[in-house]
């Protein structure tokens, strides 16, 4: 014996009254339907039904009906109608949806973040480690530009430099590259140790100290401003924007920053093939810190560090030298022997 149930649900608003059909056929082949029509302002209709699979089932059958005394004369249900109504509200309900706008794809945002929050976090850690342009100019220093790689002053960090001596030769201004010059990598504060140094130079140069960055402050990696508005609380250094990384581009947002021409300016950096060959490409002073700590460093940066160091090493023992810088022909006077 096999047993079937087919129970589809629809709602329509279209009658108003309830009709219950019941269709009983002889016991003997076990069979029967029922089919009920409740409509107040929606219409809902049930179809079941139990079969046998005896040979019996396919003798012919007398159907006997039952009908709701109290709904004779609602007995006769107008199909027609019925299906007409059906068709009218579904073509209805599709212009509807037609003419609704589809809303805007937005991804699920579970940790509060938007979403084009973690995209952007992840070009800017991408970029640090794969500097596209970095990668263009090196090509250029490598083949006939090797001076430019090669700083005027290096130190082991900024503790080490002479600011009074410098702002005494008619320096007007300080440029700091951020991640491993005066913060450790791609943290937003000051790593302590170098507050004093810090102080001592904004004592003497004012507001003309500032931050230029291939994080912090770079359209590509920072457009809304976040990062360099919460270093700028941090350490009470203006953050300049821009939008090329080093060492592509030009001074003229810095020179626009501190109203007077890169020549007069120092560049801090940690990287030669960066920081340096963009200040020295653009005329400023430039100064090569070491790094403050490498552990936080992806690998591949750590890598690429190591080359550039090892590269400038063997031109200077070379005898190759950076181009000499007006205000200050003997560099080593800008460096302390001892830091504090």
């Amino acid at each position: 014996m096999q047993s079937t149930s087919i129970t589809p649900l629809h709602t329509y608003p279209i009658l108003s009254h309830f009709h219950s059909i019941n269709l009983n056929s002889n016991n003997k082949n076990k069979k029967s339907l029922k089919l009920s029509l409740r409509t107040s302002k929606c219409c809902c209709f049930t179809l079941s039904s139990t079969h046998s699979c005896s040979k019996d089932q396919e003798k012919p059958q007398n159907n006997s009906y039952s009908i709701d005394p109290d709904r004779q004369k609602d007995r006769i249900i107008n199909w027609e109608e019925f299906y007409s109504s059906i068709q009218e509200q579904e073509e209805r309900t599709q212009c509807n949806e037609e003419e609704e706008e589809e809303p805007e794809f937005e991804l699920p945002d579970h940790s509060g973040i938007r979403t084009n929050m973690w995209w952007t976090d992840l070009k800017a850690a991408l970029g640090q480690r794969i500097n596209v342009e970095g990668i263009v100019s090196s090509l250029g220093v490598f083949s006939k530009d090797k001076h430019l790689a090669i700083p005027h002053v290096s130190v082991p960090d900024i503790r080490y430099i002479d600011w009074a001596e410098l702002k005494k030769r008619g320096f007007e201004g300080v440029v700091f590259d951020k991640d491993n010059t005066i913060t450790v990598p791609y943290s937003l504060s000051l790593w302590s140790p170098l507050a004093s140094s810090i102080d001592q130079c904004k004592s003497l140069f004012g507001n003309n100290i500032a931050v230029y960055s291939n994080s912090a402050g770079l359209d590509e990696y920072d457009p809304d401003g976040r990062k360099a508005r919460i270093l700028e609380r941090a350490i009470g250094i203006k953050v300049i924007k821009h939008g090329v990384k080093k060492p592509a581009g030009t001074a003229e947002e810095i020179e626009k920053q501190f109203g007077c021409e890169s020549s007069r300016l120092i560049m801090v950096g940690d990287r030669p093939f960066t920081d340096i060959v963009y200040g020295n490409r653009n005329g400023f002073l430039t100064i090569l810190t070491e790094p403050l700590s490498c552990a936080e460093e992806p690998l591949i940066v750590q890598q690429v560090r190591v080359l550039e160091v090892a590269l400038v090493n063997r031109w200077s023992r070379q005898g190759m030298k950076p181009t000499t810088h007006t205000l200050l022909p003997d560099c080593q006077q800008c460096v302390k022997d001892d830091p504090l």
